[in-house]
């Protein structure tokens, strides 16, 4: 065979292959309204930019007349892409191809493209659709998972990790989801451990596979960070994504360039209600103090009392925690202390400095949450923020409120800038409830109790709660006018730009997991 014969055979074998299972089973995909693997790869990439690795891999299998089973490059497509101009390695799962089941050689793939992630330090974005372990290999899909598995956790830490789960991400496949940073879930699809038909049969419970492992199942189980309309909304939203984070742990976020004045913006004065009891959404303070308000919220349907994200002040990218006092008044529970531990471990780990706005009564309480463990939950998030080393700057709002209000990252558990607003109340406990441990005696003799409660009451505020009280004592380094809030938050982040914190050399911290 002549050599253009055999580049004729190489042209011809490559189309053939990347039809993944053939026209039949594409216009199937798209029927339900998905994506195929190189679709969504395409989608991803800036043009031109995929170069693939692993075309030709195939399996080993010889069971169930698999040994005569042509699987289209195994079923997953790997390689590199350019996002923004920057390197990223992807791994998509096809569903076209033997269901997207994961065997020896796929998972060997995905593991390759893994540690081309790590050596490179690159992002890794993985994309999930597939029917789960292929039963034909027996043992070495499981096996492969194990690797894939270890090296999500070997990659933790080094570079980003985004799981976009875009079909059936089921049983053992939904764990390195859950072991990347952030996971972007399409409606339609299912991500679960064990499904309807293991549960019926275990239980004798009916249920379906949307209430069990749709988005909405696992935006209040805590696991999915970001629900997508679909594929395309996927991938803009990872794109988003990627443009605030480093491309791994030894760089800085990509900072755009900013030149613009910081003027006064009175309309900070107007955001937060004077009264102490009234609730408002703290995401219009994020929206005034980040560039044109562009504000990427993260997990906004899990424990909305907090509010996580990213921003960019002066150009400057930022990881957000904010109360939320439109919901639960803002205080801290379980799930709230939860999330914000991850997400602040997240900034840390990729150099994000932390941006904290402060209104908190305390945290929730309740014999549920005592149960539930609201001791070990909250000292997860006093743990990140007292390990983070990144700059971190907090803004308190209004109420700053005992051991909650140090869990928002006070000065002494290691917030490099604390500023208060002049509404601020910055207490061991909110009026209220000091003033009948305090006034006890005096409130009970009292011929009219309730009068001298109210009295005593603003004698305690007026005494304790002042923001000029903190600033005294140092744990406030300004009181500012809020609307300049931007300008003072943008001038922080600039001159700790060059932070140092030296820490006890030591393997790793124990988190109260």
């Amino acid at each position: 065979m002549s050599l253009d014969e055999k580049l004729t055979e190489l042209a011809e074998r490559r189309e053939r292959l990347k039809l993944g299972g053939g026209a039949d089973a594409i216009a199937k995909q798209h029927a339900a309204g998905r994506s195929t693997a190189r679709e969504r790869v395409a989608l991803l990439a800036d043009p031109e930019t995929f170069h693939e690795l692993g075309l030709f891999a195939r399996h080993r299998a010889t069971h169930f007349g698999m040994e005569s089973r042509e699987v289209p490059a195994d079923a997953v497509v790997t390689g590199s892409v350019q996002v923004d101009q920057r390197p990223v390695f992807v791994a998509s799962q096809d569903f076209t191809a033997s269901g997207g089941s994961a065997g020896e050689v796929h998972c060997n793939k995905i593991v390759e493209t893994m540690n081309l992630a790590m050596k490179t330090g690159s992002p890794f974005v993985f994309i999930n659709d597939s029917g789960g372990a292929r039963v034909q290999e027996g043992i070495d899909g499981l096996a492969g998972y194990a690797r894939v598995f270890r090296t999500n956790v070997m990659l933790s830490g080094v570079v980003p990790q985004i799981s976009i789960v875009a079909g059936p991400c089921a049983g053992g496949a939904a764990y390195s989801p859950a072991l990347t940073d952030f996971i972007i879930h399409v409606k339609g699809a299912q991500m679960f451990i064990t499904g309807p038909q293991v549960i019926k049969q275990v239980t004798g419970e009916v249920v379906s596979a949307d209430a069990l492992g749709g988005p909405d199942a696992q935006t209040a189980s805590g696991v999915v960070h970001f629900i997508a309309r679909d594929d395309a909304h996927a991938i803009e939203i990872c794109r988003a994504l990627l443009s605030f984070l480093p491309a791994n742990n030894l760089e800085d976020p990509p900072r755009r360039p900013w030149d613009e004045d910081i003027p006064p913006d009175p309309t900070f004065r107007e955001v937060v209600p004077g009264d102490p009891k009234q609730a408002y959404d703290v995401r219009a303070v994020v929206a005034l103090t980040v560039d044109r308000g562009e504000f990427l919220e993260v997990q906004p349907g899990f424990a909305p009392n907090l509010v996580v994200g990213f921003g960019r002040v002066a150009g400057q990218p930022v990881g957000v925690v904010a109360n939320q006092p439109s919901v639960l008044a803002g205080a801290l529970d379980i799930d709230a202390s939860d999330k914000a531990s991850r997400f602040i471990r997240f900034c840390n780990a990729f150099n994000v400095p932390l941006l904290s706005f402060v209104d908190v009564p305390g945290f929730l309480p309740g014999v549920e949450q005592e149960r539930g463990g609201i001791i070990r939950h909250g000292a997860k998030m006093l743990f990140a923020f007292a390990a983070a080393t990144v700059p971190k700057v907090t803004v308190v709002l209004r109420k700053a409120y005992g051991g909650a209000f140090v869990a928002m990252c006070s000065k002494d558990l290691g917030a490099d800038r604390v500023y208060a607003w002049p509404t601020a109340e910055i207490a061991v406990m909110g009026p209220e409830g000091a003033s009948e441990i305090v006034f006890r005696r005096e409130i009970a003799a009292a011929a009219d109790p309730a009068a001298k409660r109210r009295e005593l009451t603003d004698e305690y505020r007026k005494a304790f709660l002042s923001p000029f009280l903190a600033a005294a004592r140092a744990q406030a380094d300004d009181i500012i006018d809020p609307a300049d809030t931007r300008r003072f938050v943008a001038i922080a982040l600039d001159t700790l730009g060059t932070k140092r914190e030296l820490r006890p050399a030591k393997k790793h911290g124990l988190i109260p997991l």
